[in-house]
């Protein structure tokens, strides 16, 4: 049992009596209070993030005022704890005190004494999970610009939404094309949650053979089928607590579906072969490469699955939407690449420069990834422009558009590009371009980029 983050006050004394009149108090007072005879197990029942306070009598059976305040300290050491005392053990208060303990009242105290602790306590408490939160979206921030790397406007919506769902306990639908990057934003999702030190789960549905895929999702009991020997923790099961990745889901049969279906609404898992229904405690993020209204209307994937995973979605975008980002991900993985060898970095000459931006990449981050490694290893920046199955029409779509149009794109990419290079200034920058400064900030403010997007620039746009 966790103890419900709407309880403000946990309220402990073996005296029967005290405790009622403490309850009464806080209760008239307006505090949501967990009144409770001993401290087992009371550490273990409160969220680290609780909001409230724990007013603690020192000594009781079992585990006192003092070992209840080194278990809760030893889970969350901002924590608030008041201990109360009585007239002899004023010293052993002391003690508790410097051991971290908020306040200690010597009994008999006035009530008033007990609820201006208290208050003083949650306003606390309060400032603290604030300070803790917002340095925990700084830290995502930052861990989510680090994993998903670029500026163009797709990527910071996309990082914008997933900021937004990570927190939540919603299930997630990722959509995107073959090499886009999908178990990376499913693993951010989880890296970013308060599932974070649960289990994450990733499991391709499409490499799994239809024989074993219930038994591999659901696990089994022993002579479940033939060849069931001893009993299986299924992957569902085995995520409990944490966040199931299920990629390729489009290949699921229709039979699996249902059970999918089934799970995600009443959050249980049965065995193959077993009778007893097994609680979970799990996020499910689920991956596509195709449109499953599409297949939904085709027959080919369930209508209800659709909509009950349809929820959450997250499109990402592929790489020939936002070209800009091409050569600073090229770039970064070339880096990562040439540590991991321990190479000295090689720095892109123009002409391949060029040849990055003209790429359509089929197969997306993990093609270029692919060429960054070869690149780092001193090896022929080769690139094939034939697309895989399925993605063509998407890559003829990227260079169609008439002449303006394409020469828009093609400007926004080559000074994207150069934002990408380190520059001490606009002046700089400009003349790199070999374009006046008014030209660059009116070019800058058409295709919405900013000389701030690059970590390399250092000055500012008055410059």
């Amino acid at each position: 049992m966790t103890i419900d983050n709407r309880i403000e006050v946990v309220l402990i004394d073996d005296d029967p009596h005290l405790r009622q009149a403490l309850s009464q108090t806080l209760d008239l007072a307006g505090l949501k209070i967990l009144s409770l005879g001993e401290a087992k197990d009371v550490a273990g029942q409160l969220p680290r993030d609780w909001p409230g306070v724990v007013v603690s009598d020192i000594r009781m059976p079992g585990i006192d005022g003092l070992e209840l305040l080194r278990e809760l300290h030893a889970q969350d050491p901002e924590l608030p704890v008041l201990l109360i005392t009585g007239h002899g053990d004023v010293p052993l208060a002391v003690q508790a005190m410097r051991a971290g303990a908020y306040d200690f009242l010597e009994k008999p105290f006035a009530s008033d004494h007990l609820l201006d602790s208290v208050r003083r306590a949650l306003a606390l408490r309060r400032l603290v999970l604030e300070n803790r939160s917002l340095r925990l979206a700084l830290s995502d921030r930052h861990e989510l610009s680090a994993r998903l790397v670029g500026q163009s406007a797709p990527m910071l919506r996309l990082r914008e939404q997933i900021g937004a769902l990570a927190g939540t306990r919603a299930d997630v639908l990722i959509l995107g094309e073959t090499g886009a990057g999908k178990e990376v934003v499913a693993r951010a999702l989880h890296d970013l949650s308060g599932r974070r030190n649960g289990p994450f789960v990733a499991i391709n549905a499409g490499a799994l053979a239809e024989s074993v895929v219930e038994s591999e999702l659901f696990g089994h009991e022993p002579g479940a089928f033939t060849g069931a020997q001893k009993r299986r923790i299924g992957k569902f099961e085995f995520a409990n607590g944490g966040t199931l990745f299920l990629d390729e889901i489009e290949s699921m049969s229709l039979d699996v579906q249902v059970k999918l279906l089934r799970l995600l609404q009443e959050r249980v898992v049965e065995r193959l072969g077993g009778n007893q229904q097994i609680p979970l405690d799990i996020r499910v993020i689920a991956a596509t490469k195709e449109d499953l209204r599409q297949a939904a209307d085709q027959g080919r994937f369930r209508a209800d699955l659709y909509y009950r995973l349809n929820v959450a979605p997250l499109r990402i975008p592929p790489l020939r939407e936002r070209g800009e980002d091409a050569l600073v991900l090229f770039q970064h993985f070339a880096n990562e690449a040439s540590a991991r060898h321990g190479l000295p970095p090689h720095e892109l000459q123009p002409a391949q420069r060029a040849l990055l931006l003209r790429h359509s990449w089929p197969g997306n981050v993990r093609e270029l990834q692919n060429a960054a490694e070869r690149f780092a290893l001193g090896l022929e920046l080769a690139l094939d422009n034939s697309a895989p199955d399925g993605d063509h029409a998407a890559t003829t779509q990227m260079v169609s558009g008439g002449l303006s149009e394409q020469v828009e794109n093609f400007e926004k990419t080559l000074i994207a590009a150069e934002l990408a290079r380190p520059h001490s200034s606009v002046r700089s920058l400009a003349e790199a371009l070999g374009i006046p400064r008014k030209t660059l900030h009116d070019k800058l403010r058409k295709h919405g980029l900013n000389f701030g997007d690059s970590s390399h620039n250092v000055a500012d746009e008055s410059d």
